[in-house]
């Protein structure tokens, strides 16, 4: 995808211009979590369509000149690219022309491209609409087949509320994810400003994003997970959720564009790295891996920002 990076430097004007920055920059959400996972030292890949323009051909150019490896399905219509108008205090708002991202079908796969793979990381864009669902669904069987753990980050909240939070929560139950990554706004669109346990009916495993005020990480301890194993109605007190809050430094940042996949991507490497077994998770491995996530978002936010030469 690409980005078209907008900041204007006074109070936008209707009919008129003002002065302002202009930037193209190599985008999507897969695409910036797969970059700071290479980025860290990691190995990555990047599985989408590519349409039958030259920006699907510079983007994907770009992307192999990051270090990370692209499976892609070339399809004819427009590569995706996305406006993204950022506000004084660095949040931003998007205008996204998905061109054809969703097209990417089950039968275009191949088992191959997942056959090394420790994790597969998935947008939920990637979950709400065919056949990119299928496509996405299918790769999460063959990476789990392979022992492999499965995250979804609930990625925006506008589009979880285009499809109703009941089918948003089917889509992303669907996918059976380890570890589900959402911020304040994308947990409240699917279950309500204080329904985070809501969301360990869906993963074991969640991670609520708090900007500048750092996360929040719950879990099912192994009570909680034998309970809900068994089928049992109800939880001795001792199988309640566990819980730990990780703050980090607060950056004041020009673009918050992509922090969120930085974070995502410092989280999956610390776990990766030291061996993280899903079926015992620690406090003292998910905080360490919170820490990583949130260096890797500074980094994000700090860091240059490279022009993409078109």
């Amino acid at each position: 995808m690409l980005d078209v990076v907008v900041r204007p430097s006074a109070e936008l004007a209707t009919g008129t211009d003002i002065p302002g920055s202009v930037r193209l920059r190599l985008g999507g959400s897969a695409g910036n979590t797969c970059r700071t996972f290479v980025a860290l030292g990691g190995k990555a890949a990047f599985v989408a369509a590519q349409g039958s323009d030259s920006l699907g051909r510079s983007l994907a150019g770009a992307m192999r000149d990051a270090g990370v490896t692209t499976h892609l399905a070339h399809m004819p219509g427009p590569t995706a690219r996305l406006a993204a108008l950022i506000a004084p205090g660095g949040e931003r708002s998007f205008v996204t022309d998905r061109g054809v991202a969703d097209s990417l079908s089950a039968a275009e796969l191949r088992a191959a491209w997942f056959a090394r793979a420790d994790a597969l990381h998935v947008p939920a864009y990637s979950l709400l609409n065919a056949p990119l669902s299928e496509a996405s669904l299918h790769a999460a069987s063959l990476v789990r087949a392979r022992g492999g753990i499965v995250t979804v980050d609930l990625a925006s909240r506008a589009p979880l509320l285009a499809v109703g939070a009941d089918a948003g929560l089917r889509a992303v139950r669907a996918c059976a994810p380890d570890i589900l990554f959402a911020n304040r706004d994308e947990m409240s669109a699917l279950v309500g400003p204080r329904g985070a346990r809501k969301l360990l009916d869906v993963a074991p495993i969640v991670v609520v994003k708090l900007g500048s005020a750092g996360c929040r990480v719950l879990w099912r301890g192994p009570a909680a997970a034998a309970t809900a194993a068994s089928g049992a109605a109800s939880a001795a007190p001792s199988a309640a959720p566990l819980e730990i809050e990780v703050a980090t430094k607060p950056i004041k940042a020009a673009d918050t564009t992509g922090a969120g996949d930085a974070f995502d991507a410092g989280f999956l490497f610390s776990l990766l790295a030291g061996g993280f077994d899903r079926h015992k998770p620690s406090a003292a491995q998910l905080r360490k891996a919170a820490l990583a996530g949130h260096r890797a978002a500074a980094r994000a936010l700090a860091g240059p920002r490279p022009e993409l030469a078109l």
